[in-house]
């Protein structure tokens, strides 16, 4: 097993910065993901890691020891590709063979560790066959069966189910989760889906144009996220926000609509807030609850999407449409106007940068009244 860190690691290629001054420790026996859309520095992070991208800046520790100068082959940190890149030619056994006999391992070690292996992840019947003749479900494990032939110290995955269909990737998160609890390694996964990143992790890393917005365990990226980027990152549908007015006349700060206003409660402010200009609030679709009379804040259906097990309901707010998780029972009609209540303990706040000021995250530090 083995610790990962980054310690100001700036990654270019040409004038394009793909890593900049990235700093991120990964614990050992850690199933650590970093997440990110497409463009935001994943991979390269990875090449970075097992010394296929060399930086410009900053060093790379593993077990607390510099590998910047260590072969990438020498790191002991397989990694698996989006494309899997398995042999076409070769068995699925000399497919997992293969990187043992180029370290010189003997052949009775050699057939000993490829059907250990092989029976880890459920292949045995496999291995005589070629990988055209695979799903790409069996493609896959026969990837990571050559990455943990190996024993390394820690494993690299690189977005290596997103070719899979939605059932397939279903199956084969949870078959990653638990392999990688029972062999107890490092492992550091790659991916664009924020479902995969929220339900296999311990904590999670997120990526935007190589700068790195926030690591921690899923629950905290989704509760307190650290700016509105981030808040974007988890959660689906996709958090709500409204740009209000900043207000400090009752002398405590507030977010003033022309339908409501949000509210800080005394003391509940960071000591290093400095006052904004202008605030967001930002509200999930389960936090806004839907009543067709009462108090609240005044909106029309614009369209329904039936999911079947609840319904997401957009809805015209003055000149935004926000989104709503509502119960399929509940009848909207299009044009039709309800009342929408915010769930106060559920609220975020961001300055005028986009920067998080305060996250309820289930806590008594708002107050909305409604005009």
């Amino acid at each position: 097993m083995a610790s990962i860190r980054l310690d100001g690691v700036t990654k270019r290629f040409g004038d394009v910065t793909a890593l900049n001054n990235v700093s991120l420790e990964i614990n050992d026996g850690e199933f650590f993901t970093i997440l990110g859309p497409p463009g935001a520095g994943k991979t390269t992070t990875l090449r970075t890691i097992v010394g296929l991208e060399q930086q410009e800046e900053g060093s790379v520790f593993v077990d607390g020891e510099s590998v910047d100068d260590v072969y990438p082959g020498d790191r002991d940190i397989a990694i698996v590709f989006q494309n899997l890149a398995l042999y076409p030619d070769k068995s699925v056994y000399n497919n997992l063979a293969f990187p043992l006999k180029q370290q010189g391992v003997n052949r009775g070690e050699i057939k000993q560790r490829v059907m250990s292996t092989a029976e880890l992840l459920g292949i045995e019947p496999l291995l005589k066959r070629k990988p055209g003749k695979l799903s790409g479900g069996e493609r896959q494990r026969v990837a990571l069966g050559r990455a943990l032939v190996r024993n390394p110290r820690a494993f690299l995955l690189d977005e290596p189910i997103s070719a899979l269909d939605a059932l397939l990737r279903l199956r084969m998160r949870t078959e990653l989760k638990r392999l990688q609890q029972e062999l107890g390694r490092t492992l550091v996964y790659v991916t664009h889906d924020q479902v995969e990143a929220m339900s296999m992790s311990e904590r999670i890393g997120i990526l935007r144009q190589g700068v790195l917005q926030q690591v921690a365990p899923p629950e905290d990226i989704y509760n307190r996220p650290g700016n509105e980027f981030v808040a974007t990152a988890v959660g689906s549908p996709p958090i709500n926000f409204l740009r209000l007015t900043a207000s400090t006349a009752t002398g405590t700060l507030s977010a003033d609509h022309e339908s409501f206003s949000v509210s800080v409660k005394p003391g509940a402010l960071p000591d290093d807030f400095q006052g904004t200009e202008t605030l967001t609030v930002g509200v999930r679709p389960e936090d806004i609850h839907i009543a067709q009379d009462g108090e609240g804040v005044p909106a029309t259906v614009y369209v329904t999407e039936p999911l079947g097990a609840e319904t997401v309901a957009d809805l015209r707010l003055g000149d935004q449409v926000v989104k709503a998780l509502a119960d399929p029972e509940l009848e909207l009609d299009v044009d039709q106007p309800v009342k929408l209540r915010l769930d106060a303990s559920r609220l975020h706040l961001f300055d005028e940068n986009g920067d998080a000021i305060l996250s309820a995250a289930g806590d008594d530090v708002f107050a909305v009244s409604y005009k």
